[in-house]
């Protein structure tokens, strides 16, 4: 989907409530977990002066410099996120350096699927938490009350969000502005705080806790998770409106709100328990609770629109099994919503919830997952500046030099949260990277065994133009594989039927390497033979084919057909596994699950099922 056209004050808006959910909700929890590492709860004045001076140049230097000032730059036809950035990097390098670049971008995409399951539970546990401070009898009701905010919110997934997402800008919109008005109050208590900007507060607390400095980064890392999704989203709404909401809006209230929590502690420690909830007036607690109730709502909800996105382009790029996609608007592809991700999504955020109770507890299952995408990124972007932007080398390694020093120490920092949760998201994403690695070397496999022979193909149109088999009237659509593979579809039905239409169409269907391909690049046709066409049609992993698309622009070529009049053939083989031992047996296993269960071809390509034959036989593996 393109960056839309709507008015820039409407996208920043926009922006507001997609891109700016999950960093916009961190105070909720960042600077009380931050605190809260400190020994018998001894609140000093340096601590809450450092944390603070820690929080706000992490927003700079990650958030604001890195991925708004540079990362953004790389956008492929407009689009971004890692897998993006994956297909740019391996565009000008080696054959080997390419696979590194894929394993870099499906380590990346699977450290996601880890923080999107981390992410709604910590954002909700959080934002219901605040029932503490107003009835303290009452916390026993948050775990329930999460878990049904969380059920509401995955079932109206099948609904779409196109109709929802559009209070999500104003929402958004209150919540910054709250944000902003609540720091200023607390700020008054305290102005002194205002000199955190001061890097060196952030330094005096490192070097002189030394013993707590990495335990601190780990925590800071809350105040910047999200950051990647100003990157992810670009496709959705530009570069423009989302540098100028963060820049205008965002940053701004999610700083001064920093500093006023750190205020308010500062002037009552005793407010440590919750400092974001008691920075409000009494009159207010109740209020803020639901507004922040619907914000981690809005957060929560991005990132799983956002888990969608991830797994139709790796779907589109061959690296998950294709699965049933359904398409929730009628004006914008980006719309989505995958049944089976969307239950196994709620499965995995129910049980992380009922696992770890609190969102201090899941704050120590936290970080891994984002700082190692960090690191991941900041490689890739480097590479895409040294080969496509073709920058000098010394500049390039000295950002990457910059980039990594930030990183590469916040996810060092955050590996001491392994034992204590941390491994949770990080096993996640690690049983994604494997499946999507077992799907796409297995599939290459299968794909690789397949012929590709124009000249055999050739000889065979020959033959049977020289002694045809007995003519049906119509048109045949042989689904191919391989742009010169003969179908086994084609194979079977002259075995077997023995007939062969009055036209013949050899459609071959790829995905090309960009996000989109427009018209002009789509459809190569070429007439082998009297009763015999070839057709390839290009795809970008962005795109969804359409059969009745490539059809009509079939038309335009002067081949005049559509989907209600041709017949698709299709090849649907069973595949029969080898004899294998060990681990190569068990990812056969799964790789025969996968296929069992993944979505047809004529489902794939949207062919109505009443114009699809399908044929097929055994196949080992």
């Amino acid at each position: 989907m393109t960056a839309n056209k709507q008015p820039l004050p409407a996208a920043m808006l926009a922006a507001a409530g997609i891109v700016f959910g999950d960093i916009g909700t961190s105070p909720l929890y960042t600077l009380k977990e931050c605190l809260s590492i400190l020994p018998n709860g001894h609140i000093s004045p340096t601590a809450i002066m450092g944390f603070l001076s820690l929080i706000f140049w992490g927003l700079t230097l990650i958030v604001t410099l890195k991925y708004v000032c540079f990362v953004m730059r790389a956008d492929h036809d407009g689009e971004g996120g890692i897998l993006t950035l994956m297909s740019l990097a391996r565009q000008h390098v080696s054959a080997r350096a390419s696979q590194i670049i894929v394993l870099m971008g499906l380590i990346g995409s699977a450290f996601f699927y880890g923080d999107g399951v981390i992410t709604p539970a910590i954002s909700v546990l959080s934002a219901i938490e605040g029932i503490e401070v107003v009835a303290p009898s009452l916390s026993h009701i948050i775990v329930p009350l999460s878990l049904l905010i969380l059920v509401g919110l995955f079932m109206i997934q099948k609904h779409g969000t196109e109709k929802v997402s559009r209070i999500f800008g104003p929402i958004m919109l209150v919540w910054f502005i709250t944000l902003a008005l609540l720091g200023v109050r607390g700020i008054m208590m305290n102005p002194t705080v205002l000199l955190s900007i001061n890097p060196a507060y952030a330094l005096e607390f490192l070097f002189s806790h030394k013993a707590l400095s990495f335990a601190a980064l780990g925590m800071v890392v809350l105040a910047v998770t999200g950051a990647e999704a100003l990157y992810a989203d670009m496709g959705h709404l530009g570069k423009k409106p989302i540098r100028l909401a963060w820049i205008v809006l965002v940053m701004p209230a999610l700083v001064i709100n920093y500093f006023g929590q750190g205020a308010l502690v500062l002037a009552q420690p005793e407010a440590v328990q919750n400092p974001f909830y008691i920075l409000a007036p009494g009159w207010g607690q109740i209020p803020l609770i639901v507004l922040a109730t619907l914000a981690t709502v809005i957060a929560a909800q991005s990132v799983i629109s956002g888990v969608y996105t991830l797994t139709h382009q790796a779907i589109r790029q061959g690296f998950l099994p294709p699965v049933r996609i359904i398409y929730t608007s009628s004006t914008e592809s980006g719309q989505i919503y995958i049944p089976v991700v969307n239950w196994l999504l709620f499965v995995a955020v129910a049980v992380i919830v009922l696992a770890f109770r609190q969102s201090s507890a899941l704050s120590s299952a936290y970080g891994i997952v984002v700082t190692g995408t960090m690191v991941l990124t900041a490689c890739l972007v480097c590479i895409v500046a040294f080969k496509n932007w073709h920058w000098p080398l010394p500049a390039v390694l000295v950002c990457l030099a910059v980039m990594l020093l930030v990183d590469v120490t916040l996810f060092s920092a955050n590996l001491m949260k392994l034992l204590s949760g941390g491994w949770v998201p990080v096993l996640l994403a690690f049983t994604m990277l494997l499946f999507m690695w077992i799907w796409s070397s297995e599939r290459i496999r299968l794909i690789r065994r397949l012929d590709n022979d124009p000249v055999g193909l050739k000889a065979m149109i020959q033959s049977l133009e020289a002694n045809p088999p007995q003519r049906v009237a119509g048109t045949a659509i042989f689904l191919a594989r391989k742009e010169y593979e003969i179908p086994q579809a084609l194979l079977h039905n002259l075995k077997h039927n023995r007939v062969l239409h009055a036209r013949t169409v050899l459609l071959h269907i790829r995905t090309v390497d960009t996000p989109r391909v427009y018209n002009q690049q789509r459809l190569s046709m070429q007439q082998l033979s009297p009763t015999f066409w070839q057709v390839t049609a290009a795809y970008g992993w962005h795109e969804v084919p359409s059969m009745q698309e490539i059809l009509h622009l079939c038309g335009m070529e002067g081949f005049g057909c559509s989907v209600n009049e041709a017949s698709f053939f299709t090849s649907h083989d069973t595949l029969v596994m080898k004899k294998r031992k060990g681990l190569a047996r068990i990812k056969g296993g799964i790789f025969h699950f996968f296929q069992r269960n993944a979505l047809r071809v004529h489902e794939q390509f949207r062919i109505p099922p009443n114009r699809v034959i399908e044929l097929g036989g055994q196949k080992e593996f």
